[in-house]
């Protein structure tokens, strides 16, 4: 926040370019970095991993493991390899307007246009090659060995205390942002607090959709 004096505070996100949830906390991120002394690191999960291979798929319906993919997680590993990990930030954001704003999830000119944004069109390749399969695994197991695997994404690490969440929909804004983000410190910093929860009731609110209802 312009003139604070607070001390900067990082905070290391995992996130999976596929989940629609974690695209929403992630905006509400870069609404808490205007208004707080925050610099998010963008960290690399997979919820193929954790679905497929940590889980075996079980509980989860057919539909949604037709939705488990590597590529998009794949390319953002090649990329963070070749280009240093301070491109996770922008490539996300070119891969999530295209794959939740726009609806174009299951579309595969969405990674190669986003990729085409940051003049990465050369990595198109990794999104079929497990090269950087064991990168992704590290830097997931960074977080969900902390967490536990009976969690998804997004998961935030404050002060070296992670946690699954928050979950919201649509993105908190504005000051309000700013006013979650203390609440969640507050919680990271309790020894003994393990979840707070609620259902859902309420479908992803992406910005796209927020602006056609405006």
């Amino acid at each position: 926040m312009a003139g604070s004096t607070q001390p900067e505070m990082r905070a290391q996100f995992w996130f999976d370019p596929i989940c629609p949830w974690a695209w929403i906390t992630s905006r509400w991120m870069l609404e808490v970095e205007r208004t707080r002394s925050v610099v998010t690191e963008w960290r690399l999960m997979s919820l193929a991993y954790l679905n497929l291979v940590q889980h075996g798929g079980e509980g989860f319906s057919e539909e949604y493991l037709r939705r488990m993919v590597w590529g998009p997680v794949r390319v953002c590993a090649a990329a963070a390899t070749r280009e240093g990990p301070e491109i996770l930030g922008p490539l996300y954001t070119a891969l999530g307007t295209r794959f939740h704003d726009q609806g174009r999830r299951a579309d595969p000119s969405a990674v190669v246009d986003a990729l085409a944004e940051l003049g990465l069109e050369s990595l198109v390749p990794a999104a079929q090659s497990e090269e950087f399969d064991e990168s992704i695994k590290r830097s997931h197991h960074e977080a969900f060995d902390q967490v536990g695997t009976d969690v998804g994404t997004p998961v935030i690490r404050v002060g070296g205390t992670a946690f699954f969440g928050p979950v919201m929909s649509p993105a908190v804004r504005g000051d309000a942002a700013g006013r979650l983000w203390d609440a969640f410190v507050t919680i990271a910093r309790t020894d003994g607090v393990f979840e707070i929860k609620r259902t859902r009731d309420r479908e992803p609110i992406f910005d796209a959709t927020a602006r056609s209802e405006s």
